[in-house]
């Protein structure tokens, strides 16, 4: 029997009896930390979780899986999925059987037939449960209760997509010439100036229940995570952007920690600068970023501005000096975020 999933916070929340609803974008591992963060606020704030996914993966087992059987890739739905999983011992040890990925066999090293080598369990149950149900919504929602997650996964559109970016010096033999990169993998790794991006094709549909959500929430998040690949494809699709536009929810966008292959070269303010290049009508009310990797926070501060968000400085890194985000402490700093009446 599936333990069932965990109950409401019984803190903060909105003073109405309605929970606050807050949807968080992007993908992998950024929204990974983003989600268990936002996990650790619901006994302080009573949260409505909802995680909105890119679908444009095409590396690792879910390049694979996507290649050979089509539909979405599943790596970073099952990231996000676990992410949000309950805390019984059951889903607990759900969520470990979902993150296992199958070693190589033992054997001859010239034998290439071990089909499930590298493949992580997750991805494969996310790909029987959407052949299985006909639609992803509804195997996500399927797998969110195996897991009893506390918050729900949706994909930004039912389709897969391809990312593309025109990449300048991404061969360092010519610097200066422009050459378009195709897949979010090779533009992740690339090592040149991402110049421009673009989905393929270029307006997929939005996931409905994603535009609802959009529509419906308190609070959008964007960030941290990978910009070019993980957090800009969102203002891309049309019919979700066009929501995250429209929707009355307040915006917080979290910055990154460090540079990545795909953002070498982008300061935190040309990231904010990014946001409102390929979504020109977005604005944002708050921009939370770690005060060490802000350096001077006088750019980051006018790039905020220029979006008319507020910038909030927080000690949201783990301690032992790597580029990543501590989800206790980016928990703790959204707290009062979140919390804050409107």
């Amino acid at each position: 029997m599936t333990p069932p999933a965990e109950p409401p916070g019984a803190g903060g929340g909105r003073g109405d009896g309605r929970r606050t609803r807050v949807v968080a974008f992007g993908g992998g591992h950024g929204l990974s930390v983003s989600l268990r963060a936002l996990r650790r606020c619901v006994p302080e704030l009573d949260l409505d979780i909802t995680a909105v996914v890119t679908v444009g993966d095409d590396g690792g087992s879910s390049g694979r899986l996507r290649a050979r059987r089509g539909g979405l890739p599943p790596g970073d739905l099952r990231q996000a999925l676990v992410a949000l999983a309950g805390d019984h011992p059951a889903t607990r040890r759900t969520a470990g059987l979902f993150q296992h990925r199958f070693a190589d066999t033992p054997g001859d090293p010239a034998d290439t037939d071990d089909g499930l080598a590298g493949h992580a369990v997750g991805n494969l149950v996310l790909c029987g449960l959407i052949e299985l149900l006909g639609d992803p919504v509804a195997a996500l929602e399927h797998a969110g209760a195996m897991l009893g997650a506390v918050g729900r996964v949706l994909p930004m559109s039912r389709q897969p997509v391809g990312i593309e970016a025109r990449v300048r010096g991404a061969d360092p033999a010519y610097p200066d010439e422009v050459r378009r990169v195709r897949g979010q993998h090779q533009v992740a790794v690339t090592g040149g100036r991402v110049e421009s991006l673009r989905l393929t094709p270029t307006t997929p549909a939005a996931c409905a229940e994603a535009v609802a959500a959009t529509a419906e929430a308190d609070w959008l998040i964007f960030g941290p995570g990978s910009w070019y690949t993980s957090v800009l494809p969102h203002l891309l699709v049309p019919g979700l952007a066009a929501a995250i536009v429209a929707s009355p929810a307040r915006r917080l966008v979290t910055l990154n920690l460090a540079a990545e292959k795909e953002t070498l070269g982008l300061s935190l303010a040309d990231h904010l600068a990014t946001l409102r290049h390929y979504l020109p009508e977005l604005a944002v009310d708050l921009v939370l970023a770690d005060s060490k990797a802000v350096g001077d926070p006088a750019p980051v501060e006018r790039a905020a501005e220029s979006l008319g968000a507020r910038l909030v400085l927080a000690p949201v890194a783990v301690t032992d000096g790597e580029p990543r985000h501590d989800p206790a402490a980016l928990g703790a700093a959204l707290v009062p975020v979140l919390g804050a009446d409107r």
